[in-house]
Order: C-alpha cells, then sequence, then structure tokens
C-alpha cells in the first residue's frame, strides 16, 4: 500500500500506544489519521509485556485511565469481533511487614475515593482466595477482583481493527527517517524520499521514541531498561488464579499456560546502551539468570510447588522505556504539533486505552478530561536533556519501584544539580534539602530543641521538629526563605495574557496580581502572581515544579514567553518584625501598599520588592540578580532573623488556606469550586457547582492528613483529601478536601482509623488578614 502524501494526523509505532491514539483520535471524529511502524504491529516492546492490570495506581488519574481501560475492552470486542485477551481474574497484593501492611491500609482508604472495589485480607483469607500460596509471612493483602491481565498481541490487534473500522490506514514495514519541522512546528514525517505532510504527529514509539524526538530536535528523557521474566512449565494452574504482586520480595506472578508467569523489579537494573533501539522486530536479550536470582527465590518461597515442579521453559528479557520518575511521558513537546505517548515503565499496559483517551482529547479538544500534569511531558525542565541526569534518574526509579514511598521521602539521584546563591550558607546550618525540578531547597533546617510532638503514623516518619520552630519564629518574630527555585518568566502579549487569566491584569505599573490561568472549561491550568513590569512588560511567577508546564501553556496560546528563571535569586522575608528588619538595611521608603512592588536597594544590592506572603505574615518577596544573590542573603541572614525551610511554609499556608496547584487545585476543578471566586474578574461567567473546597479541622491534633484519604459524610464516602498538614501556630491538625455546600461534620480515614473533623469557613489563622497588611506585632 503506497504511504499518502497528506494526512491529518501521523501516528508513529503500532504498539498498544500507537493504536489506541490512533483508535481514539477517529473515535472523536478526526479522518484521515495514519498509523506507521518500520516492523509489524505489536513488534517494537508491546508483544513481550507480562500484561498485567493493576488498577490502583499512587494517583488518581492513573486509577482512572486504568479503570477506563478496562471498560474499554468489551466495546472493542463488540466493535471488531476480536478478543482483546483480558482474563479479569482479580488480583492480589501482599504485605510481609507491619510498614507494607500501613501502605495496605493507606491504598484501600484511597481505593474507596476511586470507587473501587476492593478488600483487605488476613493472610488466612489471603490463603483461602489462593491455596497455592505460601502465606505464613503474609500481614495482610488486598484483593481487587477488578484486576487481571492482558494478551498484550491480543490487545494491539485489537485497537488496531477498531482504529481501521474508524477510517485509519496502518502502514507496516515504514521506517520513519526523519522529522520536518517550520517554524518551530511539525511539518511532516519522512520515509526515505517520501514525506507525509501533516501538522500533527503522536511519537509512540516505545523504547525508540528518544530517537524519534531527536529528528526533530527534541530529548525526550527515556530510557530502554533491560527487564525479565520467566514461564514455567504446566501444572495444572487454573486459567482463574488470580495475579498476585509482592512487592517486599520484589516478585509478581500469574498464570500462564498452566504454568506460572514471574517477573520482578532487580536492584541492579541494566540500560540499554543502543543507539537505535528496536531497529530488529522483536528484540531480546540474553537470559541473565544470576541477576534474577532474587525474584526467583521469592517465587519458590511463596509458591511452594515450584520446588519440584518448576522447571523454566521460557526467559522473556526485553527492553522496557523508563523515564527519570516512573511515570508515562505525554502530551504535546516544545515543537508545536509533535505528541507523545511513550515512557509506559512496564505498566503502560494497564492503562493503554486511558493513554489513548487522554492524548486524543488533548490534541482535538485542547485539554484532556483528567489532570495530567504528572504525565506531562512539559513537567521536566531543561536539565532532563541530559542523557546522563536521565539514566541516573531512571536506574534509581527502576530499582525501587516497589520500595514504599513515604509522603516527602526524598531519593538522592543525580543531586546535587540546581543550587540557589545561598546553598553554601543553608549547608553550614545544618539544612536537611529536598529536590524539586533539580533544585536544591531546604525542607528545614537543624532544630535547636525537641519538644514538638511527632504526629502518629506516616505523618510522622518524615518529619522534624525544627519545622514547628520556623513557623512560630515566623508568627513571633521573621522568617527568611529561600525560593529561589521560583519559576519565573517575562512575559509581552497581554491580550492574549489577559484571555487566559481569570483576573484583570489591567492594572497599573508596579501592581502584582492573583490569577489562576483557565482552559475553555474554567478548569484550573495554572496558579501564578504576575506583575505588572510595564504597557506590555510582566513578570510571572509560579511553583518550581510547574515552570515548564506553565510556559508551555503561554506559549501554546501565543503568549511572548522569556524564562528567567535562573536570573534571579528570590528570598522571602515574613513576619511583624520583617518591616524593622529590611528598613535597618535600606533608606528606601517601604510603605507601599499589600500586592505591589517596588525597586529598592538593600545594602548595595539591587532588588525587587514585592509585598506578596504565602504564609499570611507581613513581608516580602525580595528578587535579586543572581550576582548578588549570597550578598543578599548574607546582609539579611545576619541581622539574626530565623531561616526557615519549605516544610514550614506548607505547614502555615494551610493554616491560610492558600491553595496549592496539583493538589487543591486542578484543571478539573474551577476557581468557584476552589473558593477563589474573588480572583476572577466579573466578565468570566461564573459557574455552579454542588459542591466547594471546604477546611477540616481534625478533632485528634496527632491524626495529621497527607493527602489522599478517603472522606465521609454521616457514612457515606463523599471525597478525599486533597492536601493536608499540622499548623503549628494554632496547634490543629488540618485537612482541605472539595464537599457538598451544607456539610459541617466528617469523618476522615486516617493511620488505618475513622477520626471526626470539623468543616470550618474561612482560613483557621488571622481569618481578617490582619497580619497580613499590618506590620505589627498582633
Amino acid at each position: 500500500m503506497q504511504l499518502p502524501a497528506d494526512a491529518r494526523a501521523v501516528v508513529i509505532g503500532g504498539g498498544v500506544a500507537g493504536c489506541s491514539v490512533a483508535y481514539h483520535l477517529a473515535r472523536l471524529g478526526w479522518q484521515d489519521v495514519v498509523l506507521v511502524e518500520r516492523h509489524d504491529l505489536t513488534e517494537g516492546t508491546t508483544w513481550h509485556s507480562a500484561g498485567f492490570v493493576g488498577q490502583l495506581r499512587s494517583t488518581v488519574t492513573q486509577t482512572r485511565m486504568i479503570m477506563y481501560s478496562a471498560g474499554l475492552y468489551p466495546e472493542l470486542r463488540d466493535l471488531t469481533g476480536l478478543d482483546p485477551g483480558w482474563h479479569g481474574v482479580g488480583g492480589l497484593r501482599l504485605a510481609t511487614t507491619p510498614e507494607r501492611h500501613e501502605e495496605l491500609v493507606r491504598q484501600a482508604g484511597a481505593a474507596e475515593t476511586y470507587g473501587l472495589d476492593l478488600e483487605l485480607l488476613t493472610g488466612a483469607q489471603t490463603k483461602e482466595r489462593l491455596p497455592l500460596l505460601e502465606t505464613g509471612d503474609v500481614v495482610s493483602s488486598l484483593w481487587l477482583p477488578g484486576d487481571g491481565w492482558l494478551d498484550p498481541a491480543m490487545l494491539a490487534k485489537a485497537l488496531a481493527e477498531g482504529a481501521r473500522k474508524l477510517g485509519v490506514r496502518i502502514f507496516t514495514g515504514a521506517a520513519v527517517t526523519g522529522l520536518e519541522t517550520a517554524d518551530g512546528a511539525i511539518t511532516g514525517v519522512r520515509f526515505g524520499d517520501h514525506v507525509i505532510r501533516t501538522g500533527t504527529v503522536v511519537n509512540a514509539a516505545g523504547a525508540a521514541s528518544g530517537v524519534i524526538g531527536r529528528m526533530a530536535g527534541v530529548e525526550l528523557p527515556i530510557v530502554p531498561i533491560k527487564h525479565q521474566y520467566v514461564v514455567t512449565e504446566s501444572t495444572g494452574v487454573s486459567v482463574g488464579m488470580p495475579t498476585v504482586r509482592d512487592p517486599d520480595n520484589i516478585v509478581y506472578f500469574r498464570e500462564e499456560g498452566g504454568g506460572i508467569l514471574v517477573g520482578g523489579y532487580v536492584r541492579t537494573p541494566q540500560v540499554w546502551d543502543e543507539p537505535n533501539p528496536l531497529a530488529t522486530p522483536r528484540h531480546l536479550f540474553e537470559p541473565d539468570m544470576p541477576k534474577f536470582e532474587e525474584s526467583w527465590t521469592s517465587a519458590v518461597h511463596r509458591l511452594p510447588h515450584l520446588r519440584e515442579r518448576g522447571e523454566i521453559v521460557k526467559v522473556v528479557h526485553g527492553p522496557e522505556a523508563f523515564t527519570p520518575d516512573g511515570e508515562f511521558l505525554l502530551g504535546e513537546t516544545s515543537v508545536r504539533g509533535l505528541w507523545v505517548a511513550a515512557g509506559f515503565c512496564v505498566h503502560g499496559l494497564a492503562a493503554a486505552g486511558g493513554v489513548g483517551k487522554v492524548t486524543a482529547e488533548w490534541i482535538v479538544e485542547g485539554a484532556p478530561e483528567y489532570d495530567m500534569f504528572a504525565m506531562d511531558v512539559a513537567r521536566f525542565g531543561p536539565h532532563a536533556r541530559s542523557t546522563s541526569w536521565a539514566r541516573a534518574k531512571v536506574l534509581d526509579a527502576y530499582s525501587a519501584y516497589y520500595d514504599i514511598v513515604y509522603p516527602g521521602q526524598e531519593r538522592t539521584a543525580a543531586r546535587p544539580l540546581r543550587r540557589s546563591p545561598a546553598y553554601a550558607r543553608h549547608a553550614e546550618l545544618g539544612a536537611e534539602f529536598g529536590e524539586k525540578a533539580g533544585w536544591e531547597r531546604v525542607n528545614w533546617y537543624a532544630p535547636t530543641g525537641d519538644d514538638a510532638p511527632r504526629p502518629k503514623g506516616w505523618a510522622g516518619r518524615v518529619w522534624s521538629p525544627a519545622v514547628r520552630e520556623e513557623c512560630l519564629a515566623t508568627r513571633d518574630s521573621a522568617g527568611l526563605f529561600d525560593q529561589t527555585s521560583f519559576a519565573k518568566f517575562d512575559l509581552r502579549g497581554f491580550e492574549r495574557l489577559q484571555a487566559l487569566a481569570g483576573a484583570n491584569l489591567d492594572r497599573p505599573v508596579g501592581t502584582v496580581v492573583y490569577t489562576q490561568l483557565l482552559n475553555a472549561r474554567g478548569g484550573i491550568e495554572a496558579d501564578v502572581t504576575i506583575t505588572r513590569l510595564g504597557d506590555d512588560r510582566f513578570r510571572l511567577v509560579t511553583g518550581t515544579a510547574f515552570g515548564g508546564h506553565d510556559a508551555a501553556l503561554l506559549r501554546r496560546h501565543g503568549v511572548d514567553v522569556t524564562d528567567v528563571t535562573s536570573a534571579y535569586a528570590c528570598y522571602c522575608l515574613w513576619g511583624p518584625d520583617s518591616h524593622d528588619i529590611l528598613s535597618s538595611l535600606t533608606s528606601d521608603d517601604l510603605g507601599f501598599g499589600y500586592m505591589q512592588s517596588r525597586e529598592i536597594s538593600v545594602g548595595y544590592v539591587p532588588v525587587r520588592a514585592q509585598r506578596v506572603t504565602f504564609v499570611g505574615e507581613y513581608g516580602w518577596e525580595l528578587y535579586t540578580p543572581v550576582e548578588f544573590g549570597l550578598t543578599l542573603w548574607d546582609l539579611l541572614a545576619g541581622t539574626g532573623v530565623r531561616p526557615g525551610g519549605y516544610k514550614a511554609i506548607d505547614s502555615m499556608r494551610l493554616e491560610k488556606g492558600y491553595r496549592v496547584w496539583g493538589a487543591d487545585i486542578t484543571p478539573e476543578t474551577t476557581p468557584f469550586e476552589a473558593g477563589l471566586g474573588f480572583a476572577v474578574r466579573k466578565s468570566v461567567p461564573r459557574t455552579e457547582s454542588a459542591v466547594e473546597l471546604a477546611c477540616l479541622v481534625v478533632d485528634d491534633p496527632a491524626e495529621v492528613c497527607l493527602g489522599g484519604e478517603p472522606v465521609r459524610v454521616d457514612g457515606v464516602p463523599a471525597s478525599r483529601v486533597t492536601s493536608g498538614g499540622y499548623g503549628h501556630r494554632v496547634d490543629r491538625s488540618i485537612a482541605y478536601a472539595y464537599l457538598p455546600k451544607g456539610v459541617t461534620r466528617v469523618e476522615v480515614g486516617v493511620n488505618g482509623g475513622w477520626v471526626g473533623a470539623d468543616v470550618v469557613a474561612g482560613p483557621v489563622y488571622d481569618p481578617q488578614n490582619l497580619r497580613v497588611r499590618s506590620r505589627g506585632q498582633l
């Protein structure tokens, strides 16, 4: 079949990702979609997938994508007459340690908020569910009846046939040799001497996605990793055997042809160092049984019959495409019209249907139904183009794939990388650093005492009494915080910027505006401050992790964006004594009002001072060119002010009800639901909603929420916690959740039990905002 000269969209890759994207594009009404594969369908990485489908994931978006995928299979069967290879046998996830049991309890609570059917079993009940198992060391397990496994090739072929039925043209044996661009946008796909002209390309080439991206000058942080599983001889194992994951022993298994398929995540993974991965079809590596020994030993322990009847008859050792954080890589790249749907990290088959759905919605409708930030390719900064950085991060992520990850726990791979001018000073003060978007950021400094009560459960695992000291010092005198990692952009293009922003930006020069950037549905795509520097000059400041996402959003809407993140240090001086501290270092007038910005000098240092706070205390954000950054820090710290870290900031912002994008507010929520209607100009249509973001004060201060906990109203599941923590200035445990209007009392699932909480109006700290506007002690 002759390749066409033109197409509305070209999808590169004939695995489950590419077939799913093509199918969903056609289902949304796009005609003239072309899918190309250099081999036959599924012959890249899809064909050798173990096929596990576990619906309960670490984020609500991924869980919803997998739940959607499970619902897609009957539709495919009806449309195509092909069996997608779904085996709905249920799944068990085991805990053999008290710590893993705690994790299962938390996951069970999250599952309630997702609407997932599950049951928490004892070790004995686990044995009843699957008598083949050795359960003497099993503390508990989760039973998920909606789990199962897929035949990867059958799923891909069903998706491909569904796409064909809807008009997609599929070409195999078509090797892409180049991508053509003009003015930063995709214009065509080259196959030797032939070019398909198109304005939309989806790179779904799996482990070869990095090679395809580089054809257009896009570096994707995708690293092919060797992953291995084995299949044993048939011993008459029932085809209805549930899938089993035993993460404490880094092994998973299921039935395969009457035998057992056994896989695992080795602690010493290997990168596939190949400049042109997947150049040959159905590529496999030589078996490496010594590396597989730990997983196999665990499987034999868990399935005692394998000791005598466990001959290995097949070894599958193939490449999997991993990303630095173990999440998918989806969305539009820096080249307009060039999209990516790759980085499936072993578990992508389960979410393949959801990947096609959200990618097609993104392309056709401008935004997907779900909040996709955690999987958006734009989440990575410019440092992610470094192959050595991506490699170090990927090896670390794979080796810890089955580890318990406690909230706030930090990884050390590829660090330190980006550092504030004051980094050395922080280290001298005994700072405990965290990492965000490559930046080293202070979580807290060395404590001076140990009299703060430790929260119960997981909230007390990554914790320090220094956080309380820093919060109280900020309340009672002043705190100094290094927020150099803020993402900062200089913008031009007022009308296009105003069209995105909820608030009115047509304010006098020197005004700071707090606003959200909204999508077509009114959902919150970004939560930012914008300072007017001139008639058509603005500076936008956003969260450290959101810079890539927000810049891509602005550019897609025609705003001229210059990234100045690394050009300026930023220190925040907040607290009732902050005026006296800063006035001792400058002769400039500091009397300008809240949400105003002025250029001043601090000592010899030029500074842009902005009367803005994220902790609910009087003070400033102080910006200076990086070459002055160390001098400015030394001037401020030399006054004796107490330095503080990000954990103190988070505690104080909870007390003030300041929202965090990606948790309390997302593209799926509107400013009006989130209690941010005050930041929206009157010309933006008001939307009515039955729910609103509510503040919860938990009865027991030692029971601290971390996000994701289930919330019940009158014993009925109603919501989940968006964010939570301990408010040291008010000595209360605080959480937020979207609840029906009028609710005054709830129960929250924390640490395996239920605790009551009051729903309160307004922030629990300084509800009248007197401290924000007044410079005196109140």
